[in-house]
């Protein structure tokens, strides 16, 4: 099958490891047909007719090897083998699917490494250059970031102030809780957030509040504020120092000052390991979070593999290779979907590259509204390389919110390198109410491509010296350095590195949404 061809060689060796047993690519030996058996043929050892698909053989001969049978009873190799399989399924499946905890607990790492660690704490990203790795993060928006865990607060009051951007909650999970700003309740005119815990009661009186339930305990809070109109972040940071509030509502007669700190510049980590430390990570949010979040179908696949509530999580030698092979399975899956997704519903344009890293139109990622369950491929897409999950980013939102468009190889179908040069025309009248930008990121990392370049990036409201053609386009440039005369426009990349890129429109106008504008694919030079 085409997963198990991934696996390694090593993997493969003595017939006891590959990602399917159901995916037999062998021989059934020693068992007829029912058509060659004849519909009341009586097997040797039974008294009655037995249909031969519900017989297994002495011997089968698998992708996964060769599993060896006495009356349908195997030997202690198949066992074995079988059993190891089985844990390398689970495993697998573990990584991909509770890859959305991990995600957001390393963000919240990230956080607490520079300092942020307690709800009145923000990190304010103004703006976020590609020091940090951060996944997919913008360079031209200015965020404000924290984390706050209602087990300890009890429910935590949020005052937005008005003019923000779009905001967004997610729970420790990476679902969506709650909207703030213009696509959430205050449409941008600023309130107050009332977050509940899983174990609070609401409270009797809420009339002041926009009341919202988490099912988590630590929950993510994500602002963004946008630059002024000439491409300063100080309005934005101001908007934030002076409006914006966190604490217990127990403490509203008396809440604690709030702290902000400038995270931009700095030098950490807020992405989630892709090694068997990716289990540790994940086991920190089980051990935390109430045995609720998960759906117990979730749960089990964990458990399975040694991660369970109240307990150690202490794999031996040989478990800790076979979880780290998974993983490493895993991320062959997700570096190979993500750069050149195999359904063609989530490509933005026939015949063109860009496509969106919501594929299916659902912040949930349901098939038909559920009708077709959850499209898991669509979801790890997205949690592989994007953070902040909302509708607003998925939504038919005029003017409202964000939409992407995402982009890692040229017009020719070819992936993006580093040593070549590249140009890439924005079309007149971008139908962006707010601005635009395009963002180059590091296939490796996720994150902001690292360059002499700061900020990996142009943005129509802080690039106003780019140089605009005559007909309204814009050219940008990519490569290793940059063409004469267009400094202005050039993306610095680095021979020898792949890259992708990201186009942004907030507040998307109705020509996006109809696709009477239409993004360009990104022409190679010479």
């Amino acid at each position: 099958c085409r997963l198990h061809r991934m696996v390694s060689a090593t993997w493969m060796k003595g017939a006891s490891r590959g990602l399917s047993l159901l995916a037999l690519s062998g021989v059934l030996s020693g068992l007829p047909t029912r058509a060659q058996a004849g519909a009341d043929a009586i097997p040797s050892g039974f008294t009655t007719p037995i249909p031969s698909e519900l017989l297994t053989p002495d011997q089968v001969r698998t992708s996964v090897g060769t599993f060896n049978f006495f009356d349908g009873m195997p030997d202690a190799a198949t066992v074995k083998s079988s059993f190891e399989h089985l844990k390398f399924i689970r495993a697998y499946e573990t990584f991909l699917t509770l890859m959305p905890a991990a995600s957001i607990e390393m963000l919240r790492a990230g956080h607490a490494e520079m300092g942020v660690d307690a709800y009145n704490k923000v990190m304010l990203l103004a703006p976020l250059n590609s020091n940090p790795l951060f996944l997919t993060g913008n360079t031209d928006t200015v965020y404000g970031s924290t984390f706050f865990n209602l087990k300890e607060t009890g429910p935590m009051v949020i005052e937005i102030p008005a003019g923000l951007g779009p905001g967004t909650i997610n729970d420790a999970f990476f679902r969506f809780v709650a909207d703030t700003g213009a696509p959430g309740p205050d449409r941008g005119k600023g309130g107050k957030y009332l977050i509940l815990g899983p174990d609070d009661a609401e409270p009797a009186n809420t009339d002041d509040y926009f009341v919202f339930r988490s099912p988590s305990y630590s929950n993510w809070l994500i602002l963004r504020a946008f630059l002024d109109d000439e491409g300063k972040p100080d309005q934005a940071v101001a908007n934030y120092e002076e409006g914006l509030r966190l604490y217990p509502l127990s403490l509203k007669g008396n809440p604690p000052a709030m702290t902000f700190i400038q995270g931009g510049e700095g030098v950490f980590n807020t992405v989630h390991a892709n090694n068997f430390h990716f289990f540790e990570e994940l086991n920190t949010v089980i051990q935390r979070e109430p045995i609720s979040l998960f759906d117990p179908e979730l749960l089990g696949l964990a458990s399975a593999i040694g991660l369970e509530k109240g307990k150690t999580f202490a794999p031996s030698a040989q478990e800790r290779a076979l979880l780290e092979e998974a993983v490493q399975v895993g991320v062959a899956y997700v570096r190979a979907d993500m750069g050149t997704p195999r359904h063609s519903d989530v490509y933005f344009y026939e015949g063109k590259q860009w496509f969106t890293p919501f594929g299916g139109g659902s912040h949930e990622w349901l098939i038909d509204e559920g009708r077709g369950g959850r499209n898991l491929d669509a979801r790890n897409n997205f949690f592989w390389g994007y953070t902040v999950n909302t509708p607003a980013m998925v939504l038919k939102m005029v003017g409202v919110g964000s939409q992407y468009g995402v982009v890692a190889t040229d017009a020719n179908g070819v992936y993006l390198d580093g040593s070549k040069s590249y140009k890439f025309t924005v079309d007149a009248d971008v139908p962006a109410k707010d601005f635009w930008s395009m963002v180059a990121y590091d296939p490796q990392t996720r994150s902001e491509l690292q360059t002499a370049q700061l900020l990996p990036s142009k943005n129509s409201k802080r690039n106003q010296d780019m140089v605009v053609n005559a007909d309204g386009t814009i050219d940008l440039y990519f490569g290793p350095e940059a063409p004469e005369g267009k400094e202005a426009n050039w993306i610095q990349t680095i021979p020898g590195k792949g890259w992708f890129a990201v186009f942004r429109l907030y507040g998307p106008l109705q020509p996006w949404f109809d696709k009477t504008w239409q993004l360009n694919d990104i022409q190679p030079l010479g």
